[in-house]
């Protein structure tokens, strides 16, 4: 025993010798034995990833969701990705400019998302076409490189213009342009990071020499700003310019890019954060998040306190005040009030974008001070809202996954899109392997989670096959093939959803608890052919929205599950169904109808009927629920009244109405002489509204009574957040000014207006106009109608 114990302490010691480091994706969370990296982290890394190389999915629903990611992102061409980068360098384009995003502002952002996603394919699959894709756009930018001589490569509008002004120090942002352009360090850091990404996973070192061209561009772009200056530009989202600045150093050594990281520190968010000041509300999430995955690295790479305290506090606060059930966050992309989530369930809730980067920042930590804690969330967040937001038949993504009650996912188009969350998911997918093991600084092993996969430990000469059909069984197996025997420690997360967890090895029990970090460890020396076998008892629970404990989601195991309504929308006077019921334990709500597709159904609690309930993340294009309003049979008798009193006041307001304006339906707009320019439409909600773009108005007329007070009532949504002030004409006479941004919530407004009697005496019909104030836009507006007083 004694021997063995010298044997590990010299075996630990030796390990630490030899730990330099490794990136990786565009997480760059520490590997194992990289000598391309030459800045090691000055912490103490306690968990290292291991290389996509290492880690094969096989067949479920994550390799389904890769495969159909795969065969789209094959589907792309790369020379109408480049379009705009060559012609301008001054190149002729090889390809037309896709739609969507590539053909307005974020021009670009998808190369570099496509770059990295066929990277780090080509790392898990080997598969030679993404290799040769990844070196031909290589080479492509090399050439618009060359071409343009300043070392910069780009592809927005006016890119030239707004960089000169820049380096002038001439800065002028309203929180996403930067001098007139749509958040252009946010591109720049997108082809960055897919550069990176192909030196790392591609071994193209090409790559690496543009992302420092384009680094020592920033560099002289930004050398005569001063602080001031520079935190003004930070209005402005930049994505991860920081974190792939501190990546830069890390690899090359050189130490400017560490201090033009620093340039990218935004003070007024993250000060604040490092004193653990929650002051998200109103801030736009998918602009925090890379700030806060810059601190982490940095921490790695420094030690900087203030950099810890800011990314472990981010993250607490956000996973623990502003996540919904599926593990994402945000709504119109903006974070709230903390723990105030009940009234922000909408069709645009949880950006995808936001939680591709949660999952980034988690791993980081995770690096640091490993804690079942961080991939419980992991796991929730991968399970209900990344793989939820893929369709999985044909690849395409979700920009914002609905949790409105009766919502339904609303996906991308294969070449018309574009959305940053396109960009992001195209990586989502194809790297379900990054995290499912990671290696302890002490030699041994961390599973993660649950998913079906080979891990090639090819240090120890050991191979793992994991394999499970969670969550439709709860039985986990790691089969190990082993060259020789080796000791080392199998540490097993113990979920926090499982109410047991049984463990044997070779078909013997072994009793185990959680030690400190909440994994099970089975410390022993491992022989070929040896197996564990895991048990996790699954069993229904639920999870309140924060502000209402009788707002409840329905999870099983690790995953959440979702109510399917049909394939048309639920009726608006019947709304969505509500559970009444005394029970309070959810086992006692659903019944298991179908285990191999882990489908329930209600036992006599829903009403108006019975629902059935499936996971989250298979759902499709049907229209579903995620919350259910949970009501004792007494608070549904009073909660009944109250819906009856609601259809009484509703019937009181017809019975007062002169005009009703039904916007974006043909005859009513034309029954009502509906004009205007620079017009949109669209539907949200359950409501088709209309809108202008800056510059434009809107005209219609109503009917009023002409003896009486009449009052017009407009129909906005709250929660815009967006340039939207303009004056109410009656008769071309102004009536009053209307700023949207003052509706908080995430619900309709009603807004009312008193026309003086006046403007309407001795008239039938009068025009209503909106037209906006300099640099805004009207509405969206969801109906208007007028009412005699």
């Amino acid at each position: 025993m004694l021997v063995y114990k010298r044997c590990r302490v010299i075996f630990v010691v030796i390990l630490n010798l030899f730990m330099v480091f490794r990136v990786s994706a565009q997480s760059y969370v520490p590997e194992w034995n990289d000598p391309r990296i030459k800045v090691k982290p000055v912490i103490p890394v306690k968990a290292l990833a291991f290389d996509l190389t290492q880690v094969h999915l096989l067949d479920g629903p994550f390799k389904q969701a890769m495969q159909a990611d795969e065969k789209y992102l094959l589907s792309i061409d790369p020379d109408r990705l480049l379009s705009g980068f060559r012609s301008h360098s001054g190149l002729k384009p090889k390809g037309a400019l896709y739609e969507g995003w590539e053909s307005s502002g974020l021009a670009g952002h998808t190369l570099g998302h496509y770059l990295s996603a066929i990277s780090m394919n080509y790392a898990s699959t080997a598969n030679p076409e993404f290799l040769k894709r990844v070196n031909y756009i290589v080479d492509q930018l090399d050439e618009c490189q060359r071409a343009r001589k300043t070392g910069y490569i780009g592809a927005i509008p006016k890119e030239d213009t707004i960089w000169a002004e820049v380096a002038k120090g001439d800065i002028r942002s309203r929180g996403f342009d930067l001098n007139g352009g749509w958040s252009p360090w946010y591109t720049v850091h997108k082809v960055m990071a897919g550069l990176l990404d192909a030196y790392l996973y591609a071994h193209n070192t090409k790559a690496l020499s543009i992302c420092v061209g384009m680094a020592n561009w920033t560099e002289e772009t930004l050398k005569n700003l001063d602080d001031e200056q520079l935190q003004k530009m930070l209005f402005c989202e930049y994505g991860g310019m920081a974190e792939t600045l501190a990546n830069l150093y890390a690899i090359t050594g050189d130490k400017k890019f560490l201090g033009l990281s620093f340039k990218f520190y935004d003070k007024r968010i993250l000060d604040p954060l490092s004193h653990q000041q929650d002051i998200l509300a109103g801030k736009h999430s998918n602009t925090q998040i890379p700030k806060i995955i810059a601190s982490a690295r940095r921490y790695e790479l420094t030690g900087n306190k203030k950099d810890q305290a800011i990314a472990n506090f981010f993250w607490e606060a956000v996973t623990r005040d502003h996540s919904y059930a599926t593990g994402g966050n945000s709504n119109y992309e903006y974070l709230g009030e903390a723990r105030k989530l009940n009234d922000k369930l909408t069709e645009n809730t949880t950006e995808t974008c936001n939680t591709y980067n949660m999952l980034k920042l988690t791993r980081h930590l995770f690096a640091a001070q490993p804690s079942s804690v961080l991939m419980d969330y992991y796991e929730k967040a991968l399970y209900n809202h990344i793989l939820a937001s893929q369709n999985h038949e044909d690849g395409m993504m979700c920009y914002f996954v609905p949790l409105r009650m009766g919502g339904k996912k609303e996906y991308s188009t294969p070449f018309t899109t574009f959305t940053c969350c396109v960009g992001s998911g195209m990586e989502n997918h194809v790297k379900y392997n990054e995290s499912i093991y990671f290696r302890g600084s002490d030699g041994s092993l961390y599973v993660n989670l649950f998913i079906p996969s080979v891990l090639n430990w090819k240090e120890r000469g050991i191979s793992i096959t994991q394999q499970t059909a969670l969550p439709d069984g709860n039985k986990v197996s790691l089969a190990i093939k082993a060259d020789k025997p080796a000791a080392f420690a199998i540490r097993i997360r113990k979920p926090k959803w499982a109410s047991a967890a049984t463990i044997k090895i070779n078909g013997i029990a072994r009793p185990v608890s959680p030690d400190a970090e909440g994994y099970l460890v089975i410390n022993r020396k491992w022989h070929n052919n040896d197996k564990v076998e895991l048990t996790l008892g699954e069993t229904l629970y639920t999870e309140a929205i924060p502000d209402n404990e009788n707002r409840q989601a329905v999870f099983y195991g690790p995953v959440l599950l979702a109510g399917v309504l049909g394939d048309t929308e639920p009726d608006p006077v019947k709304g969505t169904p509500v559970f009444v019921t005394s029970e309070k334990d959810p086992n006692k709500w659903l019944q298991m109808v179908d285990k191999d597709q882990l489908s329930f159904k209600t036992v006599n609690i829903a009403y108006p009927g019975d629902v059935k309930l499936i996971p989250f993340n298979r759902t499709k294009n049907e229209y579903y629920t995620v919350y259910w309003d949970v009501f004792t049979p007494s608070a549904w008798a009073v909660q009944q009244k109250a819906y009856d009193e609601q259809k009484k006041q509703q019937q009181e307001l017809e019975a007062r109405t002169t005009d009703i304006l039904r916007v974006g339906e043909m005859q009513p707009e034309r029954d009502h002489n509906f004009g205007g320019e620079n017009t949109t439409t669209g539907e949200d909600h359950q409501k088709k509204w209309r809108a202008t773009d800056e510059g434009g108005y809107i005209t219609y007329q109503m009917k009023v009574d002409p003896d009486k007070q009449n009052t017009l009532i407009n129909t906005y949504w709250g929660m815009d957040n967006r340039g939207r002030i303009f004056d109410i004409l009656v008769d071309g006479v102004k009536l009053t000014t209307e700023d949207l941004n003052q509706y908080k919530e995430s619900k309709f407004y009603d807004i009312s207006y008193n026309i003086p009697i006046e403007s309407t005496k001795g008239k039938q019909k009068v025009t209503i106009k909106l037209l906006p104030k300099p640099g805004n836009s009207v509405g969206p507006v969801y109906g208007s109608r007028v009412v005699k007083n």
